[in-house]
């Protein structure tokens, strides 16, 4: 691009690395987008070019063009000429500028003006009734506030009306006019290339034909709409015509239309790249690491090698981090994170002494006895087992209960007792402060079946938290409710914490396939009958250590990566502000 005398034109093209590195996680994914990032940076310039561009300060102004003033008196006189000649009808006079209104200082040549003084006329539309068959599914276009947004240029919409449903209850625009959103969607604007008839919720407008409607569509979009309403948020008619904006001269309004387009055709290019650019690093750290879940125990070692070498390459977003820790607990439940043992006793041992201590808890009542479960056919074995590992169904290895289902009441006074939900886990912690709390009698009743201990993992089976779990720390006496509770057999033959990290890598699998669906829910019947890989004991604890070591390392990458987007973020905010100031 050639270099321009405009000081906020360089300020744009000379800071592009800024503005492409601040990039903001999503909190959440939007319905139909899978991007799990936004160009903060890049929204944030795109605003600005638009900010400069109606303060005047985004092309230079030439001392020879007839000033905004003049401008402003051929608008009134060709409105006049419209009065005369009976197409419009005389408007309310607007009240004059205040100096409170004028939001900066103008560059010499410009004028405010009001909204209205620019409209030549302005018209409300309205519904045909929704009970008359006859109204509607003709072959005029109605527009609403759905129908804008996706376009600056609007000819076909969602709902078409009749003839006689244009009679009984609505207006139609011409092509050309502008549609203003004044109800629900404030802010939204389109041109309509073709007639259309408009609801109450919109207002077309008809333009000065000496202000460039480009110009006024960018102008319109800086500026703040705020409505009233309880319900939905509106603006009256007069408020819209009220509304303040700089008006350059009317050989000034193209320049600063086609700098807009130019800039904003960079901003489209700097988008382009970047998206490609975090799509290609995601894609290549999703390859490297499922080589590293694909590898037999020849090439596992070189695979993550592979990966270990250019770590600091590889994860520098906190998407790609959430993929390692995903990974990390994956080969851990898999057996490839860390080598076997052969002194190891082997987990055939263990599961013949945790099937030798259920039946003595079944014969001393501690435990009911359950439905034999089917045996472990081929094709329910996900991956290959290392020596010394042994498949076994979850219930063969873990008591796996749930709590209460009913809705015991909330009880008050001091022996009370808390009723946990999934919704009380928090960073792998129990709230008990937002707990609700139920009385002595039902507590004893909810624990005669699910009574929870220090070490027990209560994992959640429903909902947005399907699959967060906790191990029990606190000795307090409480209860549960909508929760799995998986409680040891044997505590010399399974880990709790790699029980812990077994559920980890369980939940991120329930969370992945019940996403984009109805209600999530896992069954206890579904859990007890989980095929689950059973290590050596010993094992269970290098596990354990070394998950616990490389999730401390994602830790501290992702705050690093943290502070650096934040950094970026306020960088990105703190130069769009200045170029303003």
């Amino acid at each position: 691009m050639a270099a321009s005398n405009s000081p906020a034109e360089q300020l744009i093209t000379e800071n592009i690395d800024i503005w492409t590195s601040a990039i903001k996680k999503r909190g959440s994914q939007g319905r139909g987008s899978n991007k799990k990032f936004e160009l903060h940076g890049i929204k944030k310039l795109r605003e600005l070019i638009l900010e400069l561009a109606v303060r005047g300060l985004l092309v230079p102004q030439d001392p020879n063009d007839e000033p905004a003033s003049v401008l402003l008196e051929k608008i009134a006189a060709e409105k006049e000429q419209l009065i005369k000649d009976g197409k419009i009808k005389k408007q309310k006079a607007l009240p004059e500028i205040s100096e409170d209104e004028k939001p900066f200082e103008l560059p010499k040549g410009w004028a405010w003006a009001r909204l209205g003084t620019l409209f030549n006329s302005i018209m409300s539309g309205g519904t045909p009734s929704k009970r008359e068959s006859s109204y509607w599914g003709g072959q005029i276009p109605w527009a609403s506030v759905k129908d804008l947004g996706s376009s600056r240029y609007i000819s076909n919409t969602q709902d078409y009306i009749t003839e006689e449903g244009l009679l009984a209850g609505s207006k139609l625009s011409d092509a050309g006019d502008i549609l203003i959103c004044t109800r629900m969607g404030l802010g939204k604007i389109a041109i309509t290339t073709a007639p259309i008839a408009i609801n109450q919720d919109l207002k077309a407008v008809k333009l000065s034909n000496k202000v460039s409607v480009e110009y006024f569509l960018n102008t319109y979009s800086t500026l703040k709409i705020k409505g009233t309403g309880t319900t939905v948020a509106g603006i009256k008619q007069e408020e819209l015509l009220n509304y303040v904006i700089g008006l350059p001269s009317e050989l000034e309004q193209p320049r600063i239309v086609a700098k807009v387009d130019e800039l904003m055709a960079l901003c489209d290019q700097l988008e382009q790249q970047t998206e490609t650019s975090l799509t290609a690093h995601q894609t290549l750290v999703e390859t490297l690491l499922n080589t590293l879940l694909n590898a037999d125990q020849n090439s596992f070692d070189p695979a993550w090698e592979r990966i270990a070498q250019h770590f600091d390459i590889l994860f520098t977003t906190e998407h790609s981090i959430d993929q390692l820790k995903q990974t990390i607990l994956q080969l851990a439940v898999m057996g490839k994170l860390v080598p076997q043992d052969p002194n190891d006793e082997p987990a055939s041992v263990l599961l013949e002494k945790i099937a030798t201590e259920k039946e003595q808890l079944i014969k001393d009542k501690v435990i009911k006895k359950q439905k034999p479960l089917p045996p472990i056919s081929e094709d329910e074995k996900p991956f290959g087992l290392p020596k010394g590992w042994e498949w076994s169904r979850l219930s063969d290895v873990l008591d796996v209960r749930d709590g209460t289902h009913d809705s015991p009441k909330d009880a008050s006074g001091g022996n009370t007792y808390p009723l946990v939900t999934s919704k009380n886990f928090c960073n792998g912690e129990i709230n008990f402060s937002e707990a609700r709390q139920i009385s002595e009698k039902d507590h004893l009743e909810i624990s005669k079946r699910s009574l929870v201990e220090v070490g027990d993992i209560l994992f959640s089976m429903i909902g947005g938290n399907l699959g967060n779990q906790v191990i029990v720390k606190d000795p307090r006496a409480f209860s549960i409710k909508n929760v799995a509770l998986l409680k040891y057999y044997l505590k010399s033959a399974t880990q709790p914490e790699y029980i812990k990290v077994f559920t980890e890598e369980l939940a991120i699998e329930l969370q992945n396939k019940a996403s984009g669906g109805a209600q999530p829910f896992v069954s206890l019947g579904a859990l007890r009958k989980l095929v689950f890989a059973l290590p050596p004991f010993d094992e269970q604890h290098r596990i354990v250590a070394k998950v616990d070591g490389l999730m401390s390392l994602c830790d501290n990458l992702k705050l690093k990566i943290s502070e650096s987007q934040t950094t970026q973020l306020h960088l990105a905010d703190a130069m769009a502000e200045q170029a303003l100031n």
